[in-house]
């Protein structure tokens, strides 16, 4: 569904970007994961066209490049890692906007523009909160209204750049939970940005490594999520666990010894014999 063929991009002289090419098949969901500053969110802002790009980038086998700004909006909706937040604007109306792209101009929403929303709303578990102002929401539940948003444009390309880094651990799985449902329901191409390596694995078809702005590894996720893989690319004090369910738990370890507070002598079991 969309494709990159030899993407670069460059913020004046620093190469941010270099010869990315990969395929993602319409349904498929491709993690992109690498250390801070390798480019995997600079990798989805050339595809929502918000970077100036060299090479090629299609949806559907149509050039991003010569497709409107309303076009585009139709076919791809893109969450930020910092989105643009009015905090005098309900969470409905705010939702709201992720209808923009099939509204015709000088009209208003519809009453089934409002039922689509109402229903992201209640499965993100916001429906309560449909009238409040963003700016009185916590980190977690901004985060929860800027997903339903683009759920809401209901585009067949779904670009998430760190979507749930502000959600406690139980409700990142949840929130990606409803991503793979709402995917699998809708056909949906999702690539996502995702820093926790365990999660990436657990819910990406595919992964695609950048290192230095360059395609480093691509693959299933046991293919990519091995310990040789991730030393070379974040060092050796990265694990990989299978659990009895056969998943990967990626988990890091200290790299120097941890002292005890106290001397070993200090502290022992009661003597019986006192």
């Amino acid at each position: 569904m969309i494709s990159f063929d030899r993407v670069g991009v460059r913020y004046g002289t620093a190469q941010a970007l270099a010869e990315v090419s990969e395929q993602v098949p319409a349904g498929q969901w491709l993690g992109v994961i690498g250390r801070n500053g390798t480019g995997k969110s600079t990798l989805l802002r050339a595809a929502a066209r918000l970077v100036g790009h060299e090479g090629t980038i299609t949806i559907g086998g149509q050039p991003t490049a010569r497709m409107s700004r309303r076009a585009l909006a139709r076919l791809v909706a893109y969450v930020p890692q910092l989105p643009e937040l009015p905090p005098d604007m309900t969470v409905l109306d705010y939702v709201l906007l992720g209808r923009t792209p099939h509204i015709g101009y000088l009209r208003t929403e519809t009453a089934a523009d409002r039922e689509i929303c109402a229903g992201l709303l209640d499965r993100m578990d916001l429906a309560p909160m449909a009238g409040r102002a963003l700016g009185t929401l916590s980190g977690g539940e901004l985060q929860r209204a800027v997903l339903a948003r683009a759920l809401a444009q209901e585009a067949p390309v779904l670009l998430l750049d760190e979507p749930t880094s502000a959600l406690d651990l139980g409700r990142r799985v949840a929130a990606l939970e409803l991503v793979d449902e709402l995917r699998r329901e809708r056909s949906l191409t999702v690539l996502s940005v995702v820093h926790d390596l365990t999660l990436a694995g657990q819910f990406a078809d595919r992964l695609l490594l950048l290192d230095d702005g360059r395609v480093a590894v691509t693959g299933d996720p046991a293919s990519v999520l091995r310990d040789d893989v991730l030393a070379r690319h974040f060092g050796a004090a990265l694990q990989v666990l299978i659990t009895p369910a056969g998943e990967r738990v990626v988990v890091s370890s200290r790299t120097t010894a941890r002292v005890p507070e106290s001397g070993p002598d200090e502290v022992r079991p009661p003597d019986p014999a006192r």
